[in-house]
């Protein structure tokens, strides 16, 4: 399972992507690549770019992608670039919907 760290912007996105990267190597090539993102708190939309970047590896190496404990500012930055159905399974958006704070 990859972990996101907490944050995740344009600063650090370059060091956790090549993190990510290396502890996807050392884990294998079998079963689905898994991210679990509920540690992350501050984000932009570099965290989409790395993520985007992990599925395409998992995709290239014909492994599933799921990501875990999607926050909701999270899912809502996939829902704003279209790409919910790409990151976010079912379970996963539905969980990030339980956790939005109510406005």
């Amino acid at each position: 399972m990859l972990l996101l760290p907490a944050t995740l912007t344009s600063r650090e996105a370059r060091v956790t992507l090549q993190m990510l990267k290396q502890a996807l190597q050392s884990e294998g090539s079998d079963g689905p690549v898994i991210v679990e993102a509920a540690s992350l708190q501050h984000l932009d939309s570099s965290a989409i770019a790395v993520l985007l970047e992990i599925e395409r590896l998992a995709a290239a190496w014909g492994r599933a992608f799921v990501v875990r404990g999607v926050p909701a500012k999270l899912a809502a930055l996939a829902k704003l670039y279209g790409i919910e159905q790409l990151l976010l399974r079912p379970e996963a958006a539905a969980a990030a919907d339980q956790r939005r704070p109510a406005t």
